[in-house]
């Protein structure tokens, strides 16, 4: 794998940076096709879909980050790595996101996989498994989680998981992001927050009234919406690192030690010492989602992903998969 050299060794700024860099969307070259896939009787989610020129070498699903969408830079610019390489990729919404407020009857949360587990069974269906699912940040947790709920049963649907910046404890990250130095960062995840909140589940101003950080939010609006009896209970049961032991397919996490969201301290779980499936891959420097290069590629993540990805790829193959 690719040493990354970074261009800025500041994480706040590798984050910010990493958000506002300029991001190749390969959307002229290869066309967006736009599909709503029906989960549930009252949810449908929107998927984005761009096709190599060729025959695909396989498929790649995409999964946002909190209060993301499929328009997200990172989304596009991984896409634009991943098509050119040759697959075919499916950039897919939550729940509720990507101007889909309408079409759903709740928001996604942290660990609500049924979602995404209905959309691979699609795309399964159209013959395009075994695929590769590869999140960021809360994307990575929720791609981690569905890999261990299915557990023995993956392996004809998945061929392998990346989880990127991936917040595999929920409670942690919650709490880490409250600290002051995350504290813009948090202020627009709550704006967006409560702005989702008012269209999907009309939650009303006295309903967020007080609300000033994630964890209360997921306190009094996300867990008594989905059943949980607090925000607690709600990180405790929806966290990857409660299903790491049970993923059977190739599983590659990568994170940065200086990240402002993901406390390092995390990873330190038994799975990534017992379980042979997962691989993790931590960097110095690279903040959050950030992983700006001195050098070429200048998008760091995106390469290595698919180098991993390629290599994955050739090792089935020779296995006979």
């Amino acid at each position: 794998m690719q040493p990354f050299a970074p261009l800025f060794r500041n994480p706040h700024v590798q984050t910010i940076a990493g958000h506002y860099w300029p991001r190749p969307s390969g959307a002229r070259r290869f066309p967006v096709e736009k599909k709503l896939y029906r989960t549930e009787p009252d949810v449908q989610v929107l998927v984005e879909t761009q096709r190599p020129a060729g025959l695909p070498c396989g498929d790649i699903v995409l999964v946002h980050g909190l209060e993301g969408s499929a328009s997200a830079g990172y989304m596009h610019s991984m896409a634009a790595c991943a098509v050119a390489a040759g697959y075919t990729v499916h950039r897919s919404n939550l729940r509720s996101c990507g101007g889909t407020e309408r079409l759903a009857r709740t928001v996604y949360h942290g660990g609500l996989t049924s979602d995404l587990l209905a959309v691979l069974r699609a795309l399964a269906a159209e013959g395009r498994a075994p695929l590769w699912l590869v999140g960021f940040s809360l994307g990575g947790n929720l791609v981690a989680k569905l890999a261990g709920e299915l557990g023995e049963a993956a392996p004809p649907l998945l061929a392998g998981v990346v989880g990127a910046s991936a917040a595999i404890d929920l409670e942690a990250c919650a709490k880490r992001i409250s600290q002051p130095d995350n504290r813009l960062y948090e202020y627009r995840f709550l704006s967006l927050m409560r702005a989702r909140a008012r269209s999907v589940w009309h939650s009303t101003s006295a309903d967020l009234h007080g609300i000033r950080s994630v964890f209360e939010m997921d306190d009094r609006i996300t867990a008594p919406n989905f059943g949980f009896a607090s925000a607690e209970h709600y990180y405790r049961t929806q966290s990857a690192n409660q299903f790491l032991e049970r993923i059977r397919v190739p599983t590659l996490f990568i994170t940065a030690k200086d990240d402002t969201f993901i406390p390092f301290r995390i990873y330190d779980h038994p799975a990534f010492r017992q379980n042979p499936c997962l691989e993790l891959h931590a960097t110095e420097h690279g903040g959050h989602m950030g992983f700006l290069a001195k050098g070429r590629p200048r998008l760091w993540l995106d390469h290595v992903i698919m180098e991993w990805i390629v290599l994955g790829r050739r090792s089935l193959a020779g296995a006979g998969r």
